[in-house]
């Protein structure tokens, strides 16, 4: 498909765990294997069929689901209204940056995790190759709007751009679902990439 900076695909990322391959094997049992419920936009991510619990204080959300393959370390990307819902103060990051966020418990059939770590809101960003970047005039790290199409249009600032150096990226912006449900999307629509301005981009943003 040719390359339009003005008709992006646009991603609700509902909540969500990656697990590490130590928790998995606690959670499921050793050299256990997710199985894929469906693939992702980004070449070799997938939702799996297995879910856990969160559980934090006396609140917990039942059946999340898992996404594969498993990551370094584990992590549990929540929506900002979930967070009220726990009662939990996770930071608003991108997605790998976990450093001092708050645990939780993960509750499986058989078995729980309690991490001490790893709980945040997931800002916006845009998943992109650095051919591809290079075409249309983003850098990585650098901070973008994004016109979205749709039956409520909104324009969302502050978003991230994460650009890799596979070919295999797939050209997409991920929401989180109170800012999809803001603008009306269900599942995905399109938008229109509003360059804006370069920050430094952190060390760690490659590969996340």
């Amino acid at each position: 498909m040719e390359l339009d900076a003005d008709n992006v695909l646009v991603e609700v990322s509902y909540r969500h765990i990656h697990l590490s391959k130590e928790h998995l094997d606690i959670l499921f049992g050793d050299s256990y294997n997710l199985k894929i419920r469906k693939f992702l936009s980004q070449p070799g991510q997938y939702a799996a069929e297995e879910t856990l619990n969160l559980k934090y204080g006396n609140k917990e959300i039942r059946e999340v689901r898992i996404l594969g393959p498993v990551r370094e370390k584990t992590q549990v990307e929540i929506s900002y209204t979930e967070s009220l819902y726990l009662k939990i103060n996770a930071p608003y990051r991108l997605s790998g940056d976990i450093n001092g966020s708050p645990g939780i418990i993960l509750i499986g059939k058989n078995n729980f995790v309690k991490i001490k770590e790893g709980v945040i809101i997931a800002k916006p960003h845009l998943h992109i190759s650095y051919e591809d970047a290079n075409k249309i005039g983003v850098k990585n790290g650098q901070v973008i709007s994004i016109y979205v199409k749709s039956n409520r249009p909104r324009t969302f600032h502050d978003v991230i751009v994460r650009a890799d150096y596979s070919d295999k990226v797939g050209l997409a912006v991920h929401l989180d679902s109170d800012e999809g449900n803001s603008a009306c999307i269900s599942g995905f629509a399109y938008g229109k990439i509003l360059n804006q301005k370069i920050w430094d981009a952190p060390k760690q943003l490659h590969h996340l």
